[in-house]
């Protein structure tokens, strides 16, 4: 299994990823990151909020709601993080009593096309963090405008696992849809180590932000960023 620093360093713009890690302590741990190419998508911030981070301008502009948006949301019962605004609908779903399958269903990519950007979750339940369910909505291969959508359920990581699942696969010219999920490996021994180990494994002139959190404690998640200026208004 290939080593987490490897992963990201082969894919020179993974776009946004999502990751569910074991440190080496044990300790459960969420991730995700922000990496932009184009002056917009770089000038991004993520914001804490009371039980939640938000991905929003760095500056003063017309939200946008493919580049702004709840990319972290914990409630009573559930973490849920993401690349989209789907974060606020699953975690409805799930505050209406859904199962997690069952709020990762029926979510469609994003509408950008040539390169119909997937969107891609996790969910956390807090009564049993040991397990973690991705789901992604990604466009077929083949052009079919219906999404294919994939759930996976991830359970008991060992100490120094990882699960991944990027927006892009890039050989840094040609640019496609990422694959389902990747497993390696990790040295992070807890969240501040976990974070780093994202940051520095990015493309330092493509990284905008990287966030690592411990379910229940997404208000004190660990935060790595290119952009310091809060927006205004």
């Amino acid at each position: 299994m290939e080593h987490l620093r490897q992963v990201l360093e082969a894919n020179p713009y993974p776009g946004r990823g999502v990751l569910w890690a074991r440190t080496r302590s044990g300790a459960l741990c969420g991730g995700y990151f922000l990496t932009g190419r184009s002056p917009a998508s770089r000038s991004r911030v993520l914001l804490r909020g009371e039980g939640e981070l938000t991905v929003a301008p760095s500056s003063p502009t017309e939200r946008d709601s493919l580049r702004h948006y709840s990319a972290v949301r914990e409630g009573a019962d559930w973490l849920v993080f993401g690349n989209g605004e789907q974060v606020a609908t699953i975690a409805e779903r799930l505050g209406d009593g859904a199962l997690p399958t069952v709020a990762l269903d029926e979510l469609d990519y994003e509408p950008d096309p040539p390169i119909f950007t997937p969107r891609i979750s996790v969910v956390v339940g807090l009564g049993t963090p040991g397990t973690a369910w991705f789901g992604a909505a990604r466009r077929s291969s083949s052009r079919r405008p219906a999404s294919n959508r994939l759930t996976l359920s991830v359970t008991d990581l060992e100490a120094g696992d990882c699960v991944l699942m990027t927006t892009y696969v890039s050989d840094g010219r040609e640019i496609t849809t990422g694959a389902p999920f990747v497993e390696a490996r990790i040295d992070a021994g807890d969240r501040d180590e976990f974070v780093d180990e994202i940051w520095t494994s990015l493309d330092p002139g493509l990284r905008v932000a990287a966030a690592a959190f411990e379910p229940g404690q997404v208000e004190a998640a660990v935060i790595r960023q290119v952009n310091s200026v809060a927006p205004v208004g």
